[in-house]
């Protein structure tokens, strides 16, 4: 009973733990490169935007990630929502500090929508950064904590 008793509190322990998140400081870059897909399951249209440079973005300390990354994406839903009248759109955003590595994430995920099995199965429009342009996010956590 007490060997049950220490299981269960060493298992919660563990829960507790995993849900901790490790707090490492976000940082600013002056520049990365950025693309937004967007899909709806209501139809077969789907939406890429230019790669666009984007000025001051903010990076997660730990793995140099986009953060805010919702903040661009719902950038974007907002696009299609308010500019093109398409609500309940899904929208992700693919970045990277290098251009050469955004290329070929936007090269491998328009390939998968045009060429192979799923050539003519999708109706894929692009979207000029004439049209949408992302904005930096201001990611600065220091005032959150006063």
């Amino acid at each position: 009973m007490k060997s049950l008793r220490h299981l269960t509190l060493a298992a919660a322990l563990l829960a507790a733990l995993a849900y901790v998140q490790v707090s490492a400081k976000n940082h600013v870059v002056p520049k990365a490169y950025m693309f937004g897909f967007s899909a709806s399951f209501n139809d077969s249209i789907v939406y890429f935007t230019d790669i666009q440079e984007v000025d001051s973005v903010w990076l997660t300390g730990k793995k140099n990630m986009l953060a805010g990354r919702g903040n661009y994406s719902y950038q974007l839903r907002n696009f299609f929502t308010n500019e093109r009248d398409m609500p309940h759109r899904t929208c992700i955003v693919v970045s990277d500090v290098k251009l050469k590595n955004v290329e070929k994430k936007y090269n491998k995920m328009k390939k998968q929508y045009t060429g192979g099995k799923n050539a003519g199965k999708y109706d894929v429009r692009f979207l000029p950064a004439t049209e949408f342009k992302f904005t930096s996010v201001n990611m600065d956590d220091s005032d959150e904590k006063k």
